[in-house]
């Protein structure tokens, strides 16, 4: 039986907030947006004086100078937060090579194999937390968790200048008490219902009959249950790599319509397929990378099963992890998005005409890109896109 993963959960607290206050000593201690100032304004960062007034990220900055105007309202310097972050994740590859950026300030690190050499997870942790301090001046939290999902949630639970630990005997007792709102995926939209249904805690959740979670979650009620019960087996896959086999577009305009989004990333999932195709491999995971208007980047990721290079598939699984997204976004304004495939293998390795519906995308992907090769790659589009 192989030992336990060892995943760190890594989030800078406040990170834009905390860079101006530590840039500007006369802001620190006072409440601090770092945003868009006007109407159609927009919080990228609040500091924890702001957070008090019920102020957060992603709202309008109209709405939280409302509740605090006393706030000072700050334009963002995004290539100051993007040095600070360039010596982040310069420490957190001295510990492993093993990281997931997930935006400038936020990311997880697989340290399993690292501990034979630099000691047990939380004192890898503690280290990681001290030397961003030493170099940068500011302050992380850390959650250490046999997973992805604990770490993640570990993390949130003791901010700012936080270290969780969530051990695998000690699951159940740091999740259920916790508010079914803390899972990732259950938004403002879904919790209510769950709420209605007397499902408020972890514990709810994951003891709630299947009968009861159907109407909500779908075919997806086992996952959420699980995932209740701290079961997440997703790897930490290594950061975004422009030469992996991917597409990816920034916008003129910044995309604010659900539709439109997915129209762009059925485009992208169509380009990427058409090149895994050309390329002869097979994705066994699909990568989603989505820039909003303040330049906050995130990945999410997914594992297909079988590996596949069929567009159909693997436009499904993007779309699925932009529709997660969005549930903690829902007025996201985009700017960039991409698409890449991951855990590639070769073609030759499965029998893609096994499945008759295999066979279908096979058929129709074989024709649209005989079609593109003899007339042009815009010849034809798919009606997704």
């Amino acid at each position: 039986m192989s030992a336990a993963r060892s995943i760190l959960h890594v989030d800078m607290d406040a990170f834009y907030a905390s860079v101006e206050q530590l840039d500007n000593p006369q802001l620190r201690g006072k409440p601090v947006i770092v945003g868009g100032s006007g109407n159609r304004g927009v919080v990228a960062a609040a500091s924890y004086e702001v957070r008090k007034f019920g102020v957060h990220s992603a709202m309008p900055t109209r709405d939280a100078m409302r509740r605090c105007p006393h706030a000072i309202c700050i334009p963002p310097r995004f290539e100051r937060y993007k040095a600070a972050s360039k010596i982040v994740f310069q420490v957190f590859h001295e510990f492993t090579p093993l990281v997931e950026g997930l935006s400038l300030d936020e990311a997880f690190l697989d340290v399993t194999a690292s501990r034979s050499a630099l000691g047990s997870a939380e004192s890898i942790a503690a280290r990681i937390k001290q030397l961003i301090l030493q170099r940068t001046g500011l302050t992380a939290s850390v959650g250490v968790a046999p997973n992805k999902l604990i770490a993640k949630i570990a993390s949130d639970l003791r901010k700012p200048d936080g270290l969780v630990v969530g051990r695998a005997d000690e699951v159940t007792s740091l999740l259920d008490p916790l508010s079914v709102r803390k899972l990732f995926g259950i938004g403002n939209k879904t919790a209510p219902h769950l709420e209605h249904l007397g499902i408020r805690t972890f514990r709810d959740l994951r003891l709630a009959p299947d009968a009861v979670l159907q109407p909500i979650f779908g075919r997806y009620a086992p996952r959420v249950k699980a995932r209740a019960a701290g079961i997440d087996d997703r790897p930490v896959i290594a950061d975004w790599d422009e030469k992996r086999i991917s597409a990816e577009e920034t916008f003129d305009i910044d995309l604010t319509d659900r539709a439109r989004m997915h129209a762009q990333l059925a485009q992208l999932t169509d380009r990427m397929s058409t090149r895994l195709r050309n390329s002869g491999w097979l994705a066994g995971c699909v990568v989603v990378k989505i820039r909003r208007r303040d330049f906050k980047t995130y990945t999410r990721q997914c594992v297909v099963t079988p590996a596949t290079n069929e567009t159909r598939p693997l436009a499904i699984a993007a779309a699925r992890l932009l529709d997660e997204w969005l549930e903690h976004q829902p007025k996201a304004q985009i700017r960039l998005l991409g698409v890449g495939a991951g855990d590639l293998t070769s073609s030759s390795q499965l029998d893609l005409f096994a499945v008759p519906e295999s066979r279908r995308n096979q058929h129709l992907d074989g024709t649209i890109d005989g079609i593109r090769a003899k007339f042009g790659s815009t010849a034809l589009s798919r009606a997704s896109s």
